[in-house]
């Protein structure tokens, strides 16, 4: 049997694995899972992620990529002097707006480094990553606590269920950040 070209396969078990934990968990992973849900051989899993981790560690670096990619491109802090509060506040509220299963699934990668140390550092490559964007209107470790503090807020509001209030958050990441000049 002549082998079949497949370029998109390993794209197609990244975002197989992305719906197997979206729908089961982490402890709903394994190559089978991942294998039924992609309509791949059990090998194809194997061939491309020798372990699980492996394919977590890929699964969060594409989960990673929704807010980081949003205050990439927000054109607020291409801006001198911007709203950091507010722009950060603004973004908040679209993301957990577009898809919560989705924000949710990205915490629960994010959140699976505490025992997982292979995903330790594509978690820090997020907040890395925001930092980033945050350092030409502030210090580094004001970017770090604005950063925690959005991460605590999405945390309170899909443990509780709530609804995100973006006035609440912009005051509360105000008290970081001075109030935009201008």
């Amino acid at each position: 049997m002549a082998r079949r070209y497949d370029p998109e396969r390993r794209q197609r078990i990244i975002d197989a694995a992305l719906r197997v934990v979206g729908r089961a968990g982490i402890a709903g992973l394994s190559h089978r899972t991942v294998a039924a849900e992609a309509d791949v051989p059990l090998g194809s899993t194997t061939y491309h992620f020798a372990s699980l981790d492996e394919l977590l560690v890929a699964a969060l670096r594409q989960a990673n990529e929704g807010f980081a990619r949003e205050v990439r491109e927000s054109a607020a802090f291409a801006r001198p002097g911007c709203d950091i509060a507010g722009e950060l506040a603004r973004i908040t509220g679209q993301w957990l707006a577009r898809d919560r299963t989705g924000v949710e699934l990205e915490y629960e990668l994010y959140l699976a480094a505490l025992r997982r140390p292979a995903l330790r550092q594509v978690a820090a490559e997020w907040s890395d990553g925001v930092a980033e964007v945050l350092h030409p209107h502030t210090d580094p470790l004001t970017a770090r606590a604005l950063i925690a503090l959005v991460d605590g807020i999405c945390l309170q509001v899909l443990l509780t269920d709530g609804v995100y209030d973006e006035e609440y958050a912009r005051r509360a990441l105000a008290r970081l950040v001075p109030p935009a000049v201008g």
